[in-house]
């Protein structure tokens, strides 16, 4: 068994509300469209069923309970570099209790390498 590629990335995470807005469109979705723009490798909306945040107010999509600002991660992987130079452009958006958070990773390359490199 050979050991597979790997290279060192960097994990962005944006933390938000399902309703938390920019120009009438979600947040998590501006973020994947300037993520597109900006050539990132990739990203992914990943929808919370409960959770809470800054408000202390716990959201959940129990039936009883039902809540129209769940939490969303935005994910995005890609080099460190390319990660950074990205923050600035989502700047304005992550506001009213909305957290980013970056974390080291290592991307693991299966396949043929017809893979994109960055």
């Amino acid at each position: 068994m050979t050991t597979p590629n790997t290279e060192r990335a960097l994990r962005l995470t944006v933390l938000v509300g399902e309703s938390d807005g920019w120009h009438h469109r979600p947040v998590y979705t501006e973020i994947v469209h300037r993520a597109h723009k900006a050539g990132l490798s990739g990203a992914s909306v990943f929808r919370g069923i409960e959770g809470f945040g800054a408000s202390s107010m716990i959201h959940t999509q129990r039936l009883l309970s039902l809540s129209e600002d769940l939490p969303v991660a935005v994910v995005i992987v890609d080099a460190e570099e390319r990660i950074r130079a990205f923050l600035p452009l989502i700047e304005e958006l992550v506001t009213d209790g909305g957290l980013v958070v970056l974390d080291s990773c290592e991307v693991v390359r299966h396949g043929d390498g017809r893979e994109r490199n960055r």
